[in-house]
């Protein structure tokens, strides 16, 4: 309990008198302080008790007092001690008129009291107490480890927290998710505050901040988890007021408890990693015995069951007309996309197998899982967020989640150990596609489902394209023919001469003619089916070009 001017008053060995502002005793005394100057507010910090013999001070004139008093009340002195019987055998009324209209405790303080017992009876109750706060703060330190080893681990410290603060207390994860509450109601609360905790994990660790409740309930305290330049998660607490010195040190306590469970997880995954890098590069060798041998129970489920390859890349902001700028938050990019994957999976206890390659991150997850939703929310938000219009993903989820863009994926058919080679090679089509088309995610099996057509749009085709045409589009300029619209009729109708010259309106002699200008000019037979293809893509690609 803070020291009082009540418990001043209280005190035996002083006794003081009340002669004004009886209503606020209950107010805490930070410390004593004697002093006769007029203006003694620049060397005040607030919440002192201010003791006066009103030596300088014209105590019977009522409007310097009242100035004097004012003054003093506002700097946040909580009392007045006035001795009596030193420069004055009684207290002035003006004083005391003063002292009522603030509101401000006036204490008397008889001539056989010195100041200095005050001082050491606020000194002596000042150490008391922050005694029993560090005191109190060893013993939550002692708790909260003690719920840190348990089976419940974290969310045992939370209850612990939440009991010892007289409120409540939550963990998100490095995806911003919610992953433990205590008491049970406060999840519902910590979920309220996603943006916030999303603002903050976007700051270097260590960081915190402070939150108002915008019902007036209680005041959230947010503490980023973590040693690195990425918060590993978040701690929430919320109390009825500001935090004093105990709660202050259990906070502190598990800030520490949780970083150090949160870093002794990332080396374990980091351990994970180096096991998972190995069943992968197994699985795209075509060894899938010993990645299985390999895997164990760690990722031996996964194996067991269809799974998708995910390739993702990092995508710069001017890249196809920044659909996913990299936005290079702390929650964006590739990293943002693992920690969404990993979140997920951990909550259904699902495994996940993601390795890091370069620039790269290449992912096994299961088919249908939360962790494969988990990318393709991740994903749709990206485009979201870029004013494109995501399609629904029937296989892959639908969810929505506040995540920030940055990247282009490519994820696999369903497969298999036996096939994850040619899994790999899929996701790696899907990704080129995606970064070609300006998508965050695009399906191999969309891909294969759709035309090969789009895929013309390339930069590369369209040169190809434009170099197989251009000795045909030059000829016609020159007037010498119609050679492109004959070539594309001639093909459009398999070669039937008849048909092909109808469409011309000209005689099937005219079009043979004109077929053999083309092979003249070419230098190629259109007798070959790979050359009739050729030039078929080529006026697929090039259409919509002038002449065309």
């Amino acid at each position: 309990m803070p020291h009082t001017l009540a418990s001043l008053v209280n005190h035996t060995a002083l006794k003081l008198t009340v002669l004004a502002g009886e209503e606020r005793l209950d107010v805490p005394v930070r410390w004593s302080h004697a002093s006769e100057l007029i203006d003694p507010v620049p060397y005040m910090e607030g919440g002192e008790l201010l003791l006066i013999t009103a030596l300088k001070l014209d105590a019977e004139d009522a409007e310097a007092t009242r100035r004097y008093v004012r003054r003093v009340a506002e700097a946040g002195v909580v009392g007045l001690g006035f001795a009596v019987g030193v420069n004055y055998e009684g207290v002035p009324e003006a004083l005391v008129e003063a002292a009522r209209e603030q509101g401000l405790p006036l204490l008397g303080v008889p001539r056989r009291t010195p100041f200095i017992a005050i001082s050491k009876a606020v000194s002596a109750a000042v150490a008391a107490d922050q005694y029993r706060a560090v005191t109190a703060g060893f013993e939550a330190q002692r708790e909260l480890t003690r719920a840190a080893l348990s089976a419940e681990g974290p969310a045992e410290l939370l209850a612990r927290l939440a009991a010892h603060l007289d409120g409540w207390a939550a963990l998100y994860d490095a995806s911003g998710a919610v992953v433990a509450a205590a008491p049970d109601w406060a999840a519902r609360r910590a979920a309220r505050l996603t943006d916030d905790v999303g603002r903050l994990r976007e700051r270097p660790a260590p960081a915190s901040s402070v939150v108002s409740d915008t019902d007036g309930d209680d005041r959230v305290e947010l503490q980023s988890l973590g040693t690195g330049r990425r918060a590993r998660g978040v701690l929430a607490v919320g109390t009825g007021a500001p935090l004093g010195t105990a709660e202050r040190y259990a906070v502190h306590s598990a800030v520490a408890l949780l970083t150090l469970t949160t870093e002794r997880s990332r080396a374990l995954q980091d351990a994970e990693q180096r096991l998972g890098a190995a069943v992968l590069k197994m699985l795209l060798a075509g060894e899938p015995d010993h990645a299985r041998a390999v895997a164990g129970r760690l990722y031996g489920g996964l194996l067991d069951a269809p799974f998708r390859v995910v390739v993702a890349e990092p995508v710069a902001g001017e890249e196809q007309g920044s659909t996913v700028a990299a936005g290079a938050g702390a929650t964006g990019g590739l990293d943002g996309l693992a920690d969404a994957m990993d979140s997920a999976a951990a909550r259904t206890g699902e495994a996940v197998l993601a390795v890091p390659d370069g620039d790269r991150l290449i992912v096994l997850v299961a088919d249908g899982g939360a962790a494969a939703d988990a990318c393709a929310v991740y994903a749709a938000e990206a485009e979201v967020r870029a004013g494109a219009q995501p399609r629904a993903r029937g296989r892959v989820g639908r969810a929505e989640a506040g995540h920030r863009e940055g990247v282009a994926v490519g994820l696999s058919a369903p497969t298999g150990p036996t096939a994850a080679a040619n899994a790999y090679r899929q996701a790696e089509q899907a990704l080129s596609v995606a970064r070609r088309r300006g998508r965050a995610l695009v399906e191999h099996e969309d891909v294969a489902a759709g035309s090969v057509l789009p895929l013309l749009a390339d930069d590369a085709v369209r040169a190809f394209a434009d170099g197989l045409l251009r000795a045909l589009r030059e000829h016609d300029e020159k007037g010498r023919g119609d050679l492109v619209a004959s070539l594309r009729a001639w093909l459009a109708r398999h070669g039937q001469w008849d048909a092909a010259a109808a469409d011309l309106g000209v005689h099937r002699h005219t079009l043979r003619y004109r077929m053999r200008r083309v092979e003249e000019i070419l230098g190629r037979s259109l007798d070959d089916a790979d050359v009739r293809m050729e030039l078929w893509l080529a006026l697929k690609a090039t259409s919509g070009a002038p002449g065309e």
